[in-house]
């Protein structure tokens, strides 16, 4: 029988060259124009309680409804997939895609990996090919949500060569199903004012293989009013300024009597780089630890949002989103957070909530009727001695 031309051999080595003359070039192709980039690799960052998580929820039901983009452009209809280490997709991540009506068909998520009928967890080191087979099978996948990014890292986050060698995977899983991947990510503390890139967790590498760097944040107008905004921090394919303002609402889902989950409401455009943006001019004499205590307050709220949440995961996300034990006590007793405990024994949990008149009436009274700064005030009324 005739070798295929095109077949590779088995034993083929060395290093290959194409030649330009063989190679003929392609537009960037877009699933949302200028914002979210076909087979390339995305960070989505952002200080805790700015609804990252969220966000990225929303472009997801986007995607699978075909729906309108912030800018009213529309989107084509496909698959998104969520590999989540942090959110249950029952509790969290459902309620949320179907408060922005996705359509639960297009979605899945990440769950356990199967060898020799017997479960374990998803691995990203090793299971990358396995989830792309998966990914090949339901087609269309227009999107691939990892949050948060970093536990793709093995390594040492904060080592450019591990970071680098652990995302590849991660990387050419995008390109090859010529889906965006999102990476969710956080701010450093205390990085107020500087570059976006800058402020991403971990190593810089984290922004620098990323084609397109998104960013959330809180800030205050001259008027003392809280803005939420939504910014392109980088695109090496597009535009790399200007973004949305944004509000997130509490709402119960109209077919699930109790189930409340966060629902995010664009507004209008704005204009500006990043860093101009996301600078929040009316913090800049703020004491540092006046402002982190803040930030553990929005981040609690938000975590607290949904219903009660156990010690231990509060204490893991806190330990991600960089805020310290003495600063997350004083963020529970600042907010009136209570607690509960469940069962006896090496078996028993505690879980904390929101105190139940602010949850039943779903007032999110500090990041939506007090500004920044107003809050800081507050807080340093309450705990003069940080």
């Amino acid at each position: 029988m005739a070798k295929n031309e095109n077949e590779i051999s088995p034993d083929k080595t060395g290093v290959e060259l194409i030649c330009a003359m063989d190679l003929e070039p392609e537009p960037m192709r877009w699933i949302w124009n200028d914002w979210l980039a076909a087979g390339k690799f995305h960070i989505l960052a952002g200080a805790p309680g700015t609804g990252k998580t969220t966000i990225g929820l929303s472009l997801a039901a986007t995607i699978t409804l075909g729906g309108a983009w912030p800018d009213g452009s529309k989107c084509e209809p496909g698959n998104v997939l969520i590999w989540s280490g942090e959110d249950d997709p029952k509790d969290t991540l459902l309620p949320r895609l179907l408060a922005h009506g996705a359509d639960r068909k297009r979605v899945y998520f990440v769950s356990d990996v199967f060898e020799h009928n017997k479960p374990r967890a998803f691995d990203p080191s090793r299971d990358m090919d396995k989830l792309y087979d998966k990914a090949a099978q339901v087609g269309e996948v227009r999107l691939i949500i990892v949050d948060p990014v970093v536990n793709v890292v093995s390594g040492d986050s904060h080592k450019n060569g591990e970071v680098r060698r652990d995302l590849q995977p991660l990387v050419e899983l995008g390109d090859k199903l010529k889906a965006v991947i999102l990476g969710i990510s956080h701010f450093n503390k205390g990085t107020l004012g500087r570059d976006p890139l800058e402020r991403v967790t971990g190593s810089i590498a984290f922004g620098a293989l990323a084609r397109v760097v998104l960013a959330t944040a809180k800030v205050t107008d001259k008027n003392g009013q809280l803005k939420r905004l939504f910014v392109r921090a980088k695109s090496n394919n597009g535009p790399d300024d200007g973004g949305y303002q944004y509000q997130i609402e509490q709402i119960e889902l109209p077919n699930y009597q109790g189930v409340f989950s966060s629902k995010v409401i664009w507004g209008d455009r704005v204009k500006g780089s990043a860093q101009e943006l996301l600078t929040d001019t009316n913090n800049q004499n703020i004491p540092e630890e006046r402002s982190i205590l803040s930030e553990a307050v929005d981040f609690l709220e938000v975590l607290l949002s949904e219903g009660a949440v156990t010690k231990k995961e509060i204490d893991e996300r806190a330990k991600e989103a960089g805020i310290k034990n003495i600063t997350l006590r004083r963020a529970k007793e600042y907010l009136g957070v209570e607690t509960e405990h469940d069962g006896f024994g090496k078996g028993s949990i505690w879980k904390w909530y929101l105190p139940s008149k602010m949850f039943k009436e779903n007032k999110d009274a500090h990041t939506n009727s007090v500004s920044t700064i107003e809050k800081d005030e507050h807080l340093y009324e309450k705990f003069p001695f940080i």
